[in-house]
């Protein structure tokens, strides 16, 4: 797989990019003038985390004692390296800050250790599973479930020894900070991918880094919703016309990746509100829409999450656990395959 690299997209700023952008493997940036310096976003484990690092204390010497890290979201691949940068000023919106409380680096670290342990039953994985859902057993079901596909997705992380490093400042809606005499913009866009999204703008540069509202090449997912926020948020980036756009997931790229999110959220609304109103679940809405539009798109598995969080704004059914989550995505892997 290629490596990650450090590029420079602006004077004084630099995005990280993590090849190939799927699960896990995320993006961030650093701005800095003069001796002061602001990171966007640390990685979702400790030794990618110090890697960046390193790299970014090599461009620049400002980096070597961050002051501020901005961190977009709630998802660890956005902030569970944030140990790391301790003693930085560590922001983040007021909802993603609480967001971040609810799942624990460790917690995730003994599901992952779980999965592997039923993963290893090979053939007798499913009829375990089946088990744990006759007994109402449905976190060991689901995890039974999901347990192939969370390792493909997280196998290659080292989650043991993170320590959630929490925001030390939040805000709602908007907040102007200054790097040295450089005004830097965070905007509150969420929920939308996560409960409490910000995009971080540089309107002097031209540049946006947007977290996870914007996946370059692949589905995006909408854990919380509603879909209409986030092609809000897809609206309100396009407005600043930027010349480069870091992404949450995926390479470099300008608005036309805005755009073409926005598109996908307007055409999947449609798909979805069609198939929910001829009664059809979830799951065979995802089944029917990755065979038509954004085939030539990554993690098409995401479907599923993102039908049924549409379905959730017609219907009001409550949010589902990650897990719950995993195990529907992993189901529609399959049945993509044909399995």
């Amino acid at each position: 797989m290629p490596q990650p690299t450090l590029s420079e997209v602006g004077t004084g700023t630099w995005a990280w990019v993590q090849p190939d952008g799927s699960w896990g493997l995320s993006n961030a940036g650093l701005v800095v003038d003069g001796d002061e310096s602001l990171l966007v976003d640390t990685l979702f484990d400790l030794a990618r985390t110090d890697a960046m690092l390193a790299a970014m204390r090599d461009a620049a010497p400002a980096a070597k004692a961050i002051d501020s890290l901005v961190n977009t979201h709630a998802n660890g691949d956005h902030c569970w390296g944030n140990q790391r940068v301790a003693g930085a000023e560590i922001i983040a919106s007021e909802r993603g800050a609480a967001e971040m409380e609810e799942l624990p680096p460790a917690r995730l670290a003994k599901l992952m250790k779980a999965g592997r342990a039923l993963n290893a039953l090979g053939p007798l994985r499913r009829p375990l599973g089946a088990l744990f859902g006759a007994l109402g057993l449905s976190k060991g079901a689901a995890l039974a479930e999901a347990a192939p596909f969370a390792l493909r997705c997280f196998g290659e992380f080292e989650f043991d020894g993170i320590e959630l490093c929490a925001p030390t400042r939040t805000f709602e809606g908007r907040l102007d900070l200054t790097v040295g005499d450089r005004t830097v913009e965070l905007h509150e866009l969420g929920p939308a991918h996560t409960r409490g999204d910000v995009v971080v703008h540089l309107p002097d540069e031209s540049i946006v880094y947007t977290g996870d509202i914007l996946f370059v090449n692949a589905h995006p997912i909408a854990w919380e919703g509603p879909v209409a926020n986030w092609i809000a948020a897809c609206d309100r980036i396009l407005t600043w016309n930027p010349t480069t756009v870091v992404p949450g997931h995926g390479p470099i790229t300008d608005r036309t990746a805005v755009q073409a999110v926005r598109d996908y959220w307007v055409w999947l609304s449609s798909g979805a509100k069609e198939a929910y109103d001829a009664g059809a679940s979830a799951h065979q809405a995802a089944l029917d829409l990755s065979k038509s539009g954004y085939g030539h798109w990554a993690e098409a598995e995401r479907l599923v999450v993102n039908v049924a969080t549409l379905y959730r704004q017609w219907d009001g059914s409550p949010v589902p656990d990650a897990l719950h989550s995993f195990a529907a995505m992993a189901r529609l892997g399959e049945a993509m395959r044909g399995h």
